[in-house]
């Protein structure tokens, strides 16, 4: 079981530390925190992230907003990857993807606090971070779709979270319902990352969205949020 979830990922709204306990248990080791959309102040979220690294998982931080300092707190966190929501064009994701990394690839500020050890750092611990931590923009905007070779191309991009829903209203194709032409936009972006030897990420809630993103190669599909793993569980009771 552990390694068949080894690609999917739980999406957590609140800091809720049982439900993360309870996934890890079952074997996922990929946790997106939606800090964007979801009730996350920053000491909560401090302690879930600090919780995610004990238990071992992957701790993504979908942050508030396309701007510098919410990027650089997920990051002094520990965690793993940030993704950046808003994202417009490629000169858009260059500035704003400059934050994710130490100079001189990027603009990222220094801060003593976990990753660091809460100690002073050796020289080749920016370069270290710089490898270690992923930058993910998101792919939910028609500038991003038109530019998204161009945008893998940056060098402190390390791949692409797509978002399809706003992807669809962005595109004028109002809600997102897994159409033919949703499915153009993301073999459009899986054929980008490809090229570029980067990864890919989506949400697809159901099993025709994970097939389809799995035939394209997805590295990571998140499978369940919060919400509705609550939802579903009391609809379940209830029959």
């Amino acid at each position: 079981m552990a390694e068949a979830l080894d690609r999917f990922a739980v999406w957590l709204s609140t800091p809720h530390q049982a439900m993360m306990e309870i996934a890890r248990d079952i074997g996922y080791r990929h946790i997106v925190l939606d800090i964007e959309h979801g009730l996350f102040d920053l000491e909560a979220t401090d302690r879930i992230v600090a919780l995610g690294k004990a238990l071992g998982l992957t701790m993504h931080a979908k942050v508030l907003g396309p701007e510098a300092i919410p990027i650089q707190q997920a990051l002094d966190m520990g965690c793993d990857s940030v993704i950046i929501p808003h994202v417009g064009d490629v000169d858009h994701a260059r500035r704003v993807t400059l934050s994710t990394k130490y100079p001189p690839l990027g603009t990222r500020s220094f801060s003593g606090t976990r990753p660091a050890r809460y100690n002073a750092v050796k020289p080749d611990y920016y370069e270290r971070e710089n490898a270690a931590t992923r930058c993910y923009p998101m792919v939910e905007s028609a500038a991003a779709l038109r530019d998204i070779e161009a945008i893998l191309a940056l060098p402190t991009v390390d791949g692409v979270f797509v978002g399809p829903s706003d992807l669809s209203l962005d595109s004028g194709r109002g809600a997102y319902r897994n159409t033919d032409a949703d499915k153009a936009d993301l073999a459009r972006i899986a054929a980008a990352a490809k090229a570029a030897g980067k990864p890919w990420i989506m949400p697809a809630w159901t099993r025709a969205e994970r097939d389809f993103a799995g035939t394209l190669g997805a590295d990571l599909l998140v499978v369940a949020d919060e919400f509705g793993s609550i939802m579903t569980g009391l609809l379940d009771a209830a029959r």
